[in-house]
């Protein structure tokens, strides 16, 4: 990957690195409401999906795909939303939330729902302590 990569600011301060696959820089989002990843290629000056080049935006896919039924199987989720914005934060990145019925924002998006948790550092080490076995696979 390029050395000029860069996280952008705020996904730095509103998550942890897990580590990195081959594309993607995974973050775990310190939102306790709802477990949350996302995944950041780890490309300089990416806003857009359909700004990678073909292989890598099928990798993306995959990858996407890895953290939903990672996500799924760790926290049993009723559903896995994935989400690709960038409104706020121009630098390509992808949610991938476990979402329950009944959870804070339930059936609406996690968007504008409440107010963010942060985790406290139990529930932060907890969640990725139930997430790491399941990263390198």
């Amino acid at each position: 990957m390029p050395d000029r990569f860069t996280l952008h600011a705020r996904l730095a301060a509103d998550s942890v690195t897990l580590g990195d696959w081959p594309l993607c820089r995974l973050l775990l989002m310190n939102d306790g409401r709802f477990p949350w990843l996302v995944l950041v290629p780890r490309h300089p000056d990416l806003r857009e999906i359909h700004d990678l080049a073909p292989p890598e935006r099928a990798l993306l896919i995959e990858e996407i795909a890895r953290a939903s039924r990672l996500m799924q199987e760790a926290f049993k989720a009723d559903k896995m939303n994935v989400a690709a914005l960038g409104n706020q934060v121009p630098q390509l990145h992808a949610h991938v939330i476990a979402r329950f019925v009944g959870d804070p924002a339930w059936p609406n998006p996690v968007w504008g729902q409440g107010t963010p948790r942060p985790m406290s550092e139990a529930e932060s080490a907890e969640r990725i302590a139930l997430l790491q076995p399941l990263l390198a696979r």
